[in-house]
């Protein structure tokens, strides 16, 4: 089978973890491919998620690695296993890849921790307010590009329904939920709906008032993916050019501070819940 040309970040993940455990164990390219019996230009393709890799392979290099972290090594030969396609497929080769990636980390995710300062996370958005903000990127989009997002963004929500969805914890600033992306009534239409959602058992929403002043992160839209085992947990960074995935162990404990310092000045969730009433009220 010919090597991926367009491998998914999770794809690409697996492949960095295999490597990560290589180096760490002192290994060489030649090493692992005499393991498995495979030419060593083929590690590489896996190292880099071009090439796939079955679950028994995973466990042949965790073992002559000598890892000794058994659910790490369950959770790699879990991600190897996977060979469904997620629904997000059906929009490679129309969206950018960069989309199908986080519908992907979402999907994948047990718990998502989610803080946002101008914008709404895409996951609570009404299909008013994504075409709204769509509508918005500069240069602009071509219609049908802009009504791809919609849907696409609008089957991202498929993650509530799915068994076993993930715990949701978003913190968004008083900002984002006076935006009126679209106007008056899309935003009492967005706002009663988020009002809605946080009712659900595993959706959490939180506000930071204006009031509170400065806060750690301002700048950033973070969503941080929590993983079965907290090596694959994954940061996912809002940019102007498009999202970056961040996985490092700094990254990876630096953002879980920030959010955690979120969390101490961000209001509870029934009094967040007031102020959302509250600003529905004024529009």
């Amino acid at each position: 089978m010919p090597p991926r040309s367009t491998p998914t970040a999770r794809q690409k993940r697996l492949g960095a973890e295999l490597r990560k455990m290589r180096l760490a164990a002192g290994m060489t390219t030649e090493f692992a491919a005499g393991l498995l019996g495979v030419p060593r230009t083929n590690v590489p393709n896996m190292e880099s998620g071009r090439s796939g890799i079955s679950a028994d392979r995973v466990r042949v290099l965790a073992s002559n690695y000598g890892c000794l972290d058994a659910r790490l090594i369950d959770a790699l030969a879990d991600m190897a296993s996977e060979r469904e396609k997620g629904w997000w497929e059906a929009y490679r080769g129309t969206l950018p890849a960069s989309f199908l990636d986080i519908a992907e980390l979402e999907w994948h995710a047990t718990r998502l921790s989610i803080a946002l300062t101008v914008h709404l996370p895409g996951l609570l958005q009404t299909e008013d307010r994504a075409r709204a903000v769509f509508e918005q990127v500069f240069p602009r989009l071509p219609e049908a590009e802009i009504e791809a997002r919609v849907a696409q963004r609008m089957d991202r929500m498929l993650v509530f329904d799915k068994p076993n969805p993930p715990d949701i914890q978003v913190i968004v600033h008083e900002a984002a939920l006076r935006m009126e992306f679209g106007g008056p009534e899309v935003s009492r239409k967005q706002l009663t709906h988020i009002l809605g959602m946080s009712e659900r058992d595993n959706v959490t929403v939180r506000a930071i008032p204006f009031k509170m002043g400065g806060f750690p992160g301002a700048g950033h839209s973070v969503i941080y993916a929590g993983a079965v085992v907290p090596q694959l947990d994954t940061v996912e960074l809002d940019c102007s050019h498009g999202p970056e995935f961040l996985d490092s162990e700094l990254q990876i404990t630096k953002y879980r501070t920030q959010l955690e310092q979120l969390d101490a000045v961000a209001l509870a969730a029934g009094p967040s819940r007031d102020l959302i009433r509250e600003i529905i009220h004024q529009l």
